[in-house]
């Protein structure tokens, strides 16, 4: 997964705006107690953070 796709998850779940407002607030703790943005950040891969924020959302399977 890339990033592109990673973004275009969570907006289509969030919305555009609020997606990246989540993202750069909401603490995760299967990211080391870091937001998405800062996991993004310091390498953490799109699919890695993807599966924890699915998880966070409680999402769908088909979503994963």
């Amino acid at each position: 997964m890339r990033h592109t796709e990673f973004w275009a998850r969570l907006d289509h779940h969030l919305g555009r705006a609020y997606a990246r407002t989540w993202a750069e607030q909401q603490v995760i703790g299967d990211l080391g107690h870091r937001t998405a943005v800062e996991a993004l950040q310091a390498g953490v891969p799109p699919k890695e953070v993807w599966a924890a924020v699915w998880q966070t959302l409680e999402l769908p399977k088909s979503e994963r």
